[in-house]
């Protein structure tokens, strides 16, 4: 698709891969550049130079990577990378050594002095360039809002502080004033991302900050309370299983943020757990989960868990099926074990088998599908508000407060005329299938 900018601006078109927070990152970057009088190039060869912003978590992601830097320099010639793969600036020069710059993540500066040294900026920036909520990726009506980078653990399997750093929490002014904005654009659902949204404020110690002319602690509990007064679905991702979440139940109850979790539990072992570095056991999973669930009945948990680790036996997967039989999630997703370079896990002793891993991963997907489907069974005949995100053709296709976008469930409303993207509309649950809802509108005589 071509720019609909018709200036003789320079054009820069943009490549974005990878989670949410890469997400948030290109936005940050196409924001600047727009703020700077660029043009956003909708096609390669409409475009003065290409910015790609890699994922390179696992194999897979590098390669994919690779593939669209690849891509870009066939279709326009000149390309700066970033990203988390542009961490690792000796694999994307050894597979493409004529890239104009490579940068790592979260470097929105580091990108700019590259375009201005490849693409000179036309004028001084002018803010009524840019809207006040930036140029965002996602839908008008949601929109995902980072509120730190990096992170402190140093999980075997992962080798996201290596690229990220160390946990850096944003000012909780500064997120505030960020949401207030994306909410007053017509932003009706925030998407709360880090790399461990539950440890916000701890490298701050939990300064005070000020919002409203209100002392604010740098605390994800009252930045959550914050967030809450908004008006808007505020829904929380990347929550690690501390203590302190549980503090953030009482609020879902209550209806200020969405009782939603995204909690990534990686494994039911106390031995695999340990070695992958992760914190707390099964049982007390199990407990949390259930006082959770008393104090939040209409609570969604979202989960995702890692099979064949080095070292796995059948007997600690079995053990992981069994605490997914326990902990009745609503959602959970799954990777086969993949070896990451620089990932202390490589060391580990016996590794699991490649179709050993993915025949684990395949069972336990079908195991839960069991769980997953049951839960969303017992949501027949209610009544529920949700979030159009599309019509098609006539079909209104919605989320619930128990469905993230992308990576969970569809609520289908087959009647969706009147009906635009960002609207709010309350519905009777009909039927289900493994994965989505079916239900009919209640604004209908």
């Amino acid at each position: 698709m071509k720019s609909t900018l018709s200036s003789d601006a320079p054009r820069v078109g943009f490549v974005s891969l990878g989670c949410p927070k890469a997400t948030v990152d290109s936005e940050h970057i196409l924001t600047r550049l727009r703020a700077e009088g660029y043009e956003i190039s909708g096609s390669y060869e409409d475009a003065d130079l290409v910015v790609v912003n890699t994922c390179g978590f696992i194999d897979a992601a590098v390669e994919e990577s690779l593939d669209a830097i690849g891509e870009a320099l066939s279709e326009n010639g000149r390309v700066i990378v970033t990203g988390c793969l542009g961490a690792k600036d000796d694999v994307v020069l050894a597979a493409h050594p004529q890239v104009l710059a490579v940068t790592g993540p979260h470097a929105t500066e580091e990108v700019m002095q590259a375009v201005h040294r490849n693409l000179p900026k036309p004028h001084d920036p002018f803010v009524d360039l840019v809207p006040p909520q930036g140029i965002r990726l996602t839908p008008r009506h949601y929109a995902y809002l980072k509120i730190s980078e990096g992170c402190n653990h140093r999980c075997s399997f992962c080798i996201i502080p290596s690229m990220r750093g160390d946990l850096v929490s944003r000012p909780i002014h500064e997120i505030m004033r960020e949401a207030e904005a994306l909410a007053e654009s017509g932003v009706k659902e925030i998407l709360v991302v880090s790399q461990d949204t539950s440890a916000y404020g701890v490298d701050l110690k939990y300064r005070t900050g000020f919002w409203g002319g209100k002392p604010v602690k740098t605390r994800l509990l009252e930045l959550a309370k914050a967030l809450g007064e908004l008006g808007i679905w505020i829904r929380l991702h990347y929550v690690y299983p501390y203590p302190s979440v549980d503090e953030l139940i009482p609020l879902m109850a209550e209806g200020k943020i969405l009782p939603y979790l995204d909690v990534p539990f990686q494994h039911a072992s106390p031995r695999i757990l340990k070695l992958m570095k992760r914190p707390a056991n099964a049982e007390n999973v199990l407990e949390r989960v259930r006082a959770w669930r008393s104090i939040c009945p209409e609570l969604t948990i979202r989960s995702t868990f890692i099979t064949g680790f080095p070292g796995e036996t059948e007997a600690e997967f079995e053990q992981l099926l069994e605490f997914l039989d326990e902990a009745q999630l609503d959602r959970v997703g799954a990777f086969a074990y993949s070896p990451v370079e620089g990932a202390t896990a490589n060391a580990l002793p016996d590794p699991v088998p490649e179709e050993v891993r993915e025949e684990r991963r395949n069972r336990l997907m079908e195991f839960q599908e069991d769980i997953s489907t049951r839960r969303l069974e017992a949501r027949i005949g209610r009544e529920i508000t949700v979030l159009v995100d599309d019509i098609d053709e006539g079909e209104a296709v919605a989320r619930s407060e128990g469905d993230a976008p992308e990576i969970d469930g569809l609520v289908i409303i087959p009647d969706g005329e009147g009906l635009a993207p960002g609207d709010f509309v309350r519905v009777r649950v009909t039927d289900c299938d493994v994965h989505d809802l079916y239900a009919e509108r209640l604004d209908r005589a």
